[in-house]
This record gives C-alpha cells, sequence and structure tokens, in this order.
C-alpha cells in the first residue's frame, strides 16, 4: 500500500490543480446554442394560420394513409399475392424472408408504376408547385392517369358491384367513376388476377409432393414426412427453370 501512496497522491495535486482550470475554460468559452423544437396551441388573429394547421393536419393524415395507397392503387397487391403463393409452394417457409419480398414487390411497383407516376408528376405536381394551378386542379389532373391505370385492370362485373352498392347512377365514361368506388372494385380484381396466378405456380408443386408421396408410401416409409423428401426436388426443379425469371417476367408481362 505504501508503493502506492506516492502516485496516489501526485495524481490528486494534479487533477485538483487541472479541474479547476478546465471549467474556468469552459465557462470562458462561447455558449453551446442547441436547438429547441416546440408544439403548442395558442392564440391567433390571422385566419391564415388556422389554414396553415389545417394544411399539416391533412399533410399527416395522407402521410399515414401511404401504405393503404400505394397497397390498393397500385401494382403492389398482385405481385406480393403471388409471391406469397409461390413461397408457400415451395414450402420454404420464412426463405426468402419478408423483407426481400416485399422489397422486391416494392421495387417491381416502382418499375411498373414508372409511367403512370411520370404522367402524374408532369401535370399535377410540378404545376402545382410552381403555382400555375390550385389544389382542386392538381388532384384531378393527378386522378387521371391513376384512374386510367387502374381501369385498364378493373374488371367490369367488379366495378358494376360497386356501382350498384354506392347507389349512383351508371357512369357513362371512365371519368364519370367516382375515385372512391373505382379503388375497391380494382382491389378485388387485382386480387382475382393474383389468385388465378397463384394457382397456377402451385399445380407443378403439388404434383411432385403427390408423387414424393405415392412413392414413400409405396416403399413403405410411412414415417418419414413426405415434405422433406419433396422439398431438394422442389428447390432443384425451381431452380433449373429459373423460376424467379419466369414469375417476374408473367408479372411484368400481365400489366402490358
Amino acid at each position: 500500500m505504501r508503493r502506492w501512496a506516492g502516485p496516489l497522491l501526485f495524481a490528486a495535486v494534479v487533477a485538483a490543480w487541472l479541474v479547476p482550470a478546465a471549467v474556468a475554460r469552459a465557462q470562458a468559452a462561447d455558449p453551446v446554442v442547441i436547438p429547441r423544437v416546440e408544439l403548442g396551441v395558442g392564440r391567433s388573429e390571422d385566419p391564415r394560420d388556422m389554414v396553415a394547421s389545417l394544411q399539416i393536419l391533412l399533410l399527416l393524415t395522407v402521410l399515414a394513409l401511404a401504405p393503404a395507397i400505394l397497397v390498393l392503387t397500385t401494382a403492389f397487391t398482385r405481385i406480393v399475392v403471388v409471391f406469397s403463393f409461390l413461397r408457400s409452394a415451395l414450402s420454404t417457409q420464412n426463405m426468402p424472408p419478408n423483407q426481400v419480398l416485399i422489397g422486391l414487390a416494392l421495387f417491381l411497383t416502382f418499375f411498373i408504376m414508372r409511367p403512370t407516376w411520370v404522367q402524374v408528376n408532369d401535370r399535377a405536381l410540378q404545376p402545382y408547385l410552381r403555382g400555375e394551378i390550385t389544389r382542386q386542379e392538381a388532384l384531378a389532373a393527378a386522378e387521371e392517369p391513376m384512374r386510367a391505370f387502374m381501369l385498364r385492370y378493373t374488371r367490369e362485373k367488379d366495378l358494376a358491384l360497386f356501382v350498384n352498392a354506392a347507389g349512383i347512377e351508371a357512369p357513362e365514361g371512365p371519368n364519370d367513376v367516382p375515385f372512391w368506388v373505382l379503388v375497391p372494385a380494382y382491389a378485388i380484381s387485382e386480387l382475382k388476377t393474383a389468385f388465378t396466378m397463384g394457382f397456377l405456380i402451385y399445380v407443378p408443386f403439388v404434383v411432385i409432393d403427390m408423387v414424393v408421396a405415392t412413392t414413400l408410401m409405396s416403399m413403405g416409409m410411412l414415417m418419414l414426412p413426405p415434405v422433406m423428401v419433396s422439398l431438394p426436388f422442389k428447390i432443384l426443379l425451381f431452380v433449373l427453370v429459373d423460376g424467379w425469371h419466369l414469375v417476374v417476367q408473367q408479372l411484368l408481362l400481365s400489366f402490358q
């Protein structure tokens, strides 16, 4: 203990001399300005402040509904449902992971929707940002390309279902279909198309499962799960035929 008494005493003296000097130097320096964000409700004499608040509230509402808008008004629904059928048919559980499938579905959606979104940007967003048109005119201009895209893949039977359920008159033309009627009709049409494609994807893999199950039963290997044997064969078949290329190709062709 006596060995460390000297060094400890020296360190204490040095610290007692350096700490006050460092504190004095920090106090002499310019104070650091830290921004502060405040949210509150107060009085205002200018009605324009109320309009700005309502615009912010509307923007937050649109951002909250953005996932639903992306899913129900674009090609995302068909793509992600087909991918889900494919993974289920392969019996690979969570492989590929959900993040991979959702990411691939999103980028395929961007690829397919790019011409439509370019028209929305050129006809509605950019003129509105330049102040050439009002908000109502921008929304109307943005609806036209989206309406044309959705009507192209919406079945008349599904559209008539929601027109009758809404109790409105039969539209005379595409522009007469209300947007709030078109969206659910387009959604169920996309689901039917996706389930049809999923069924066609399922058939060859079901055949493999049946062949493997029959073979194992004829060999008397009843305790061996058929999935353990059929899974490698299904993956091998999918790789040999370049399955991802074929599935994505058919998805792209279905939107042309």
